[in-house]
């Protein structure tokens, strides 16, 4: 399978997961843009059901919750045992979004100083109102609920959907990482059976933000979860070069559904009435002095916007 990928010119690879029928998709980083790594995604989503099917798989699900998906769980307390009960369990999928700065002699801004939690800030204030990008099918918001319906409160991140800190849905990862583990270990001397004697411990590499709101979907679009990321680097690029400081404050839970419920403002609102991403990619674009081939009265930003909201407008019924 990752031959076939790396052959395709995917910088990703598909590796076990927690459950046997599981596996999951992770990106290589090989230097590539960001572009790059949206194509690579868009790709992988498309070809992986063929490739799978090539080894025998029936039938490959890309989707936020496969119900059912396998049986049994970990033991308490242990990595390799499960426990007794067989219960089906219903597995939540997850896109996972990781987000480093680096300067023009390549040091991560995220290292030292306060550019890290900016950025996690902006990231925390933009999820809300921009949710329909990275939640893109109504089933999407059925893995939320698990947290309560079955309790997997803790798989799922946090009891809070949008949180900060260390090991929440929007996490910062400088030396420690999402199990307390060090991050950034580099092996340097091996003995003769293969155990590492002597590592080092380069965690400036691998200082993160880390948003993890996203739903495993056929319908996510890479492309425009790659702009959202690059708006909010953006934003906190320019509060850093104007020592503007953004306050931490509690953003809450993400709706329940696209669609508006009887006291719920639905996802497609959310997005549709707020005009942050439409505003922050003319404000990039007016910066680059790009001009497009634009004849209409609506910004680029806007028509990004309004094409992508298209299709989850419901069909209009004629009795």
């Amino acid at each position: 399978m990752n031959k076939q990928l790396l052959a395709l010119g995917i910088d990703g690879e598909v590796v076990a997961e927690y459950w046997s029928n599981q596996w999951e998709y992770v990106s290589i980083f090989n230097g590539q843009s960001p572009l790059k790594e949206a194509q690579n995604l868009h790709r992988a989503i498309y070809v992986l059901p063929k490739l799978f099917a090539e080894q025998g798989v029936t039938k490959t699900l890309i989707k936020p919750v496969v119900w059912a998906g396998d049986y049994g769980k970990l033991a308490a307390g242990c990595e390799n045992i499960f426990s007794g009960d067989n219960r089906a369990v219903h597995i939540p999928n997850a896109v996972q979004i990781n987000v480093s700065v680096q300067d023009l002699i390549g040091n991560n801004l995220l290292v030292s100083g306060s550019f890290a939690e900016c950025l996690q800030q902006h990231f925390l204030r933009t999820s809300l109102a921009c949710c329909l990008i990275y939640l893109p099918e109504e089933e999407a918001f059925e893995r939320l609920a698990l947290k309560s319906k079955y309790g997997l409160a803790e798989e799922l991140c946090s009891p809070v959907d949008i949180s900060g800190g260390h090991q929440g849905s929007i996490a910062l990862y400088r030396d420690i990482g999402k199990h307390n583990q060090k991050m950034g270990v580099e092996p340097l001397i091996y003995d003769d059976k293969n155990n590492v004697i002597i590592s080092e411990n380069n965690w400036h590499k691998t200082t993160r933000i880390e948003h993890r709101l996203g739903a495993s979907s056929e319908h996510y679009n890479p492309y425009l979860n790659v702009i959202f990321a690059l708006l909010n680097v953006i934003d906190a690029i320019d509060d850093r070069e104007n020592n503007q400081q953004v306050q931490s404050e509690e953003y809450g839970q993400l709706p329940s559904s696209l669609h508006d419920q009887q006291h719920h403002i639905g996802a497609i609102t959310l997005f549709a009435n707020n005009d942050w991403f439409s505003r922050s990619i003319d404000k990039a674009l007016s910066a680059t002095n790009y001009q497009g081939e634009n004849n209409t009265q609506s910004s680029t930003g806007q028509l990004l916007k309004d094409n992508y909201l298209k299709q989850f407008q419901r069909p209009s019924i004629i009795l």
